[in-house]
């Protein structure tokens, strides 16, 4: 067959292509199951009626999610790949805090468009909320929460050259810093503008107060 010849339907399609199918086929029950958890609520929706929102069958779905809480977390998972990304790459002579700080700042800057490929920021929002706002899903989210403190409590003693369950430092400072995160993430969840530019803006702001509020004298030397 020559390059001009058109593909026979029992050709099978060039690699590329089937897995752009497949990513837009995720893409699709990704959206649909997000729109459908933040309309209907997420006990609400069953996994029939996200393939039906698709025209797919279920078998289809379960070969991209194991759960319809694994697609509840999609978008978040990829957004925490992204910081911890970014924070390996963080150089070496930055110190735990202004690594971690300055992580999450580079990703907030380039996490938008990687987001917007997936779903509107908006949808990423209004899941946001319904995490927050559903026990079961909370819980998880709380779970995961913990999970990723750990791992990057151990990315952190890593970069420091220090053994994690000796010294209590890493995850002190990761403690502190993802409390700040959980906060900005609830306020800005709660606020009016749901831009990425204002979660950044905020999460910028809280975190340049965290080593301030660790200080030992709030006052200044200036009590009585």
């Amino acid at each position: 067959m020559t390059a001009e010849q058109p593909t026979s339907p029992r050709t099978p399609a060039p690699a590329g292509l089937r897995e752009l199918k497949k990513r837009r086929t995720r893409d699709a029950l990704l959206r649909a199951a997000l729109e459908l958890f933040t309309t209907r609520g997420y006990e609400e929706t069953t996994v029939d009626e996200i393939v039906d929102a698709v025209d797919v069958s279920q078998r289809t779905f379960f070969r991209y999610f194991a759960s319809k809480e694994e697609v509840a977390f999609a978008v978040q998972h990829m957004v925490e790949r992204h910081f911890v990304t970014a924070l390996r790459e963080r150089p070496a002579h930055e110190a735990p805090l202004e690594a971690m700080r300055n992580a999450v700042l580079s990703a907030w800057d380039t996490i938008g468009e990687a987001i917007m490929e997936l779903v509107p920021i908006e949808l990423y929002l209004r899941t946001f909320q319904v995490i927050e706002s559903t026990p079961a899903l909370l819980a998880v989210h709380l779970r995961r929460s913990i999970e990723m403190e750990e791992n990057i409590a151990r990315l952190i003693a890593d970069r420091e050259d220090l053994d994690v369950d000796a010294d209590p430092r890493p995850r002190v400072a990761v403690a502190a810093f993802s409390g700040v995160m959980r906060m900005t993430g609830q306020l800005w969840g709660r606020g009016d503008d749901p831009s990425l530019r204002s979660m950044r803006t905020l999460t910028e702001s809280y975190l340049d107060h965290l080593e301030p509020a660790l200080a030992a004298d709030w006052h200044g030397g200036a009590r009585a």
